[in-house]
């Protein structure tokens, strides 16, 4: 009976806080000062299905068909999104092509296009190739399933060449399982769209200029362009111009709030804050957005605040009300705190803000500084060691303040660049709302899950459980190592490099200091990779695995 009773009351224990208790912290108004860290809400789940469209491939190498490709990943995304899929955008493909330094016009192999998806978090990668005879296009089109690597599907579509938007449109609702009655979103001519793409796959400034100048001039009303040649000049440093382009967008196109939300960060750049105020605080009235909020805030930052306008701790913290899962909003408010002198409210967003991502060097150094200012001169040190191993730039900070005085620098607030919401990174976790001890148990629980899907070559999964267990217990040494092999694995050496910092400045180890030496060999960092062993070798004289490796290295 005793039994029986226990386990009656811990099923009704689980039913009242995960439905109930859920209710009720649902319906209780966000306070208006900051929360514990234990009560701050943990990223909220993605689509159970996310879709990365890889560029089809041209084999043939035909030039004046080469700009197929790109359109391809742009138009099969736009339509699948369209058909209410969630597809990748263009931007969060290039920013995964980045983090993996793969050319973003280079020939992949399924074993890169896998690393790819998975960096993403994708469930499903779109490849294929097109090949021209004479007037007439065929498309080969394969989805692959990343968490089984079968093919899905697998299909061939042709047409006249001028019939383009039509195959790739037949394309996607069979990606999408839509009827032919199903129309993808509207076009512009081809040759509008052609000198769009081209525009955004030249590799000189001039060359993209002309292209997007070229597709407006043949369609003024198409703004995507218009947009695209923004963040030309935007890049290229040219306000005026980028200003110019986004201004120009007609108030009632669809694109219109991209338009002055790109008009305001060029009024940014060219140090015109209240303008930029202004513009983001008439977008701000048309409907909430936690990017647009956070840019006010940075305005704010940079600039005298009055009662009237706000400060800019009061737009980071309506930024986080709206979007709890960016890990900048954090940073931005604990910064934001340390510049009003708030000690005390900097450290708590900041430890929020290395809870989400432990290899932020710089919310890593403002932390130390807060913490110093509130007298933890213990722990002070230690998050500034660790801002130095992540990078020497911070150790710079101390050496030579940018404002006399003043050990952190100025204007380290973190801009938006895009209205909309990146999900590239974002993972599906629910974090209980836990006491110290329950959230290490939780920690160890999925520490253990993590090192067996770790085992089994299930990265992704891996990754995740390791993510949750690093947020409730952030310098988890050995979740950070592990963390570490699995970017070693899909090749992601830089994220290693700095995974295995943190593991080793939580707890320094033989197996962190080999780990590291490993990943420094694959960047060609010999002489990282020796004084890395010679410490494991210090650590552990009788190391035969250091002793090898390090006999490898030349002299």
């Amino acid at each position: 009976m005793g039994f029986r009773f226990r386990f009656v009351f811990l099923f009704l224990f689980l039913f009242w806080f995960l439905v109930l208790g859920s209710g009720f912290a649902a319906a209780q108004p966000r306070a208006a000062q900051p929360p514990s860290p234990a009560g701050v809400a943990g990223p909220r789940a993605q689509p159970s299905e996310r879709v990365l469209v890889i560029p089809f491939e041209n084999p043939t190498r035909e030039p004046r068909i080469l700009w197929i490709g790109e359109a391809s990943a742009v138009l099969l995304a736009d339509d699948l999104n369209a058909f209410g899929k969630r597809a990748y955008t263009r931007e969060e493909r290039l920013d995964a092509f980045q983090r993996l330094q793969v050319p973003p016009v280079a020939t992949l192999s399924h074993a890169t296009v896998i690393r790819l998806g998975q960096v993403v978090g994708a469930t499903h990668v779109v490849i294929g190739s097109f090949r021209l005879t004479g007037g007439m296009i065929s498309v080969r089109t394969q989805n692959i399933r990343l968490d089984t690597g079968r093919m899905e599907h697998e299909f061939v579509e042709a047409g006249p060449l001028e019939d383009l938007f039509a195959i790739f449109g037949r394309v996607s609702r069979r990606l999408a399982g839509q009827s032919a009655s199903d129309a993808p979103p509207p076009r512009p001519a081809l040759p509008v769209f052609e000198n769009y793409v081209k525009g955004l796959i030249a590799t000189s400034t001039p060359a993209k200029i002309g292209y997007l100048e070229a597709a407006i001039k043949l369609d003024p009303g198409f703004d995507r362009a218009r947009l695209a040649l923004w963040n030309v000049q935007y890049d290229d440093a040219n306000g005026q111009a980028a200003l110019v382009a986004a201004a120009a967008v007609a108030e009632t196109s669809p694109m219109y709030a991209r338009a002055r939300f790109s008009v305001a960060l060029s009024l940014i750049q060219l140090n015109r804050l209240d303008d930029a105020f202004a513009t983001l605080r008439t977008l701000a009235d048309r409907g909430p957005s936690a990017t647009v909020m956070n840019n006010i805030g940075v305005i704010q930052l940079r600039r005298p605040v009055t009662p009237e306008t706000g400060r800019a701790t009061y737009y980071f913290n309506q930024a986080l009300k709206l979007d709890e899962d960016d890990q900048d909003y954090y940073f931005n408010l604990g910064y934001a705190y340390w510049a009003e002198k708030d000690a005390a409210s900097a450290t708590l967003w900041l430890r929020e803000a290395v809870r989400r991502d432990p290899a932020d060097g710089e919310a890593h150094a403002v932390l130390a500084a807060a913490l110093q200012a509130t007298g933890a001169a213990a722990e002070a040190a230690r998050e500034s060691e660790l801002a130095t191993q992540l990078s020497s730039t911070y150790a710079e900070w101390a050496k030579r303040p940018a404002t006399p005085g003043e050990a952190i620098p100025r204007r380290l607030e973190r801009l938006k660049l895009s209205l909309e919401v990146s999900t590239l990174y974002r993972i599906d976790n629910a974090i209980a709302i836990t006491g110290q001890r329950e959230q290490k148990e939780l920690a160890a629980f999925h520490l253990d899950r993590g090192r067996r899907l770790f085992e089994q070559g299930s990265n992704s999964e891996a990754v995740t459980e390791l993510s949750r267990a690093i947020y409730l217990s952030p310098y988890e040494a050995a979740a950070h190592l592990l963390l570490g092999r699995i970017h070693l694995r899909t090749g992601e050496t830089a994220a290693a490099i700095d995974a295995f910092k943190i593991a080793l400045w939580s707890q320094e180890s033989v197996e962190g200091r080999i780990a590291l030496a490993q990943a420094y060999l694959q960047v060609k960092d010999t002489a990282a990779a020796r004084s890395a062993l010679e410490r494991a070798l210090s650590l552990d004289p009788n190391s035969s695995e250091a002793r090898e490796l390090l006999g490898k290295l030349a002299p």
